[in-house]
């Protein structure tokens, strides 16, 4: 009995740490943020061996009382694998790399836009959404869509795209060295939702000779500069798109619910020829993974599947419900290359 009262008290110990540990999930991200805003990452790497947490204070913009403070919050970053202690000095870990301010690949913009209150307040409010008619706990939040804030905050709107630019220039670059046939033989290119440029710039630059489109609504392309084969163009994706050999949807269709998503991939079907002629729509997206043994990606593509559903309309998409959107918009056959991580290239065909 003893025994038996043992594992049960065992137990019930693992079961409560368990519990803080996804309650207090939230100060891994808040600890990153700060970091980043206090600029450590930029201020190790400057200084070119492992540095002291003493070195560190003084090199801070910060009140210089707060050191114990400060060991405290590099404790927990060490912990999470942003930093690595040698002896008594601390060095970028390999993932910290990405979190340089002037590295191209750098993913601080978006860390800082994830981490936006805008973004953050609308999960207080989840509860709530379940419990009424609103679209999202964005709208229960805010009183208006995401979309609509972002088209009216230049703040806000100039961190998100900040944001997708420095995860398309990580991404292009995995694209072009592991997949870049997909674009071969293609006279041009439509990226829809295609923001500053960053996908288009890259595509063009690759490919020199192809006529690279990036469209996005107005207020985001308007008085954007082209190239001799990059233009931009502004509209709206749901009334038409420019015709094109080929569409490019980088992380757009996961933003909406399949009848918008249905709606989009109608209007890119109208804007390209057929298969024959060598027509193909190019998606980079999650594709919800069956085999849920590597946790990483698969809790990564849950994590971004509840963000589409607190902030707007959308989901992450099984191959199966993949299928379904693509079929019900009138293509016929598809192919998915699993090479992006958390997401996969999807070559799909009138």
């Amino acid at each position: 009995m003893a025994m038996q009262n043992g594992e049960l008290s065992k137990n019930l110990l693992c079961s409560q740490t368990h519990i803080w540990n996804h309650i207090f999930s939230f100060i891994k991200s808040m600890s990153l943020k700060c970091a980043i805003e206090l600029q450590i990452p930029d201020i190790i790497d400057r200084h070119g061996s492992p540095m002291l947490l003493s070195e560190l204070v003084v090199a801070l913009p910060i009140n210089q009382g707060r050191t114990q403070f400060l060991y405290r919050l590099m404790r927990i970053l060490v912990h999470c694998g942003f930093f690595v202690k040698q002896g008594e000095g601390y060095l970028l870990a390999p993932a910290s790399q990405l979190l340089l301010k002037e590295d191209p690949l750098s993913h601080r913009p978006f860390v800082l836009a994830m981490l936006d209150p805008v973004l953050l307040d609308p999960w207080q409010n989840m509860t709530k959404w379940f419990q009424n008619e609103d679209v999202s706990p964005f709208d229960v939040t805010h009183g208006k869509g995401f979309w609509d804030v972002l088209g009216q905050e230049p703040r806000l709107g100039q961190l998100f795209n900040e944001a997708m630019a420095s995860d398309a220039r990580l991404i292009m670059g995995v694209v072009l060295e592991r997949c870049g046939d997909v674009f071969e033989g293609l006279d041009s290119i439509v990226d829809v939702g295609g923001g500053t440029g960053t996908v288009a710039k890259a595509i063009a630059k690759a490919f020199p000779t192809m006529s690279c489109i990036c469209f996005d609504v107005p207020h985001v392309v308007n008085g954007l500069v082209g190239t001799k084969n990059l233009s931009y163009v502004g509209g709206d994706m749901f009334e038409a798109l420019p015709n094109a050999n080929a569409i490019l949807l980088k992380w757009i269709l996961h933003d909406w619910n399949d009848e918008e998503c249905i709606n989009i991939l109608k209007k890119c079907k109208e804007a390209i020829p057929s298969k024959e002629n060598g027509g193909k729509l190019l998606i980079i997206d999650m594709v919800i993974m069956v085999d849920e043994g590597a946790t990483n990606l698969f809790e990564s593509q849950l994590y971004l599947d509840m963000l589409m559903m607190t902030c707007v309309t959308g989901k992450e998409r099984s191959e199966k419900e993949w299928a379904k959107l693509f079929f019900d918009s009138g293509f016929s056959d598809y192919k998915i290359t699993p090479v992006l991580g958390s997401r996969s290239l999807i070559e799909v065909y009138p």
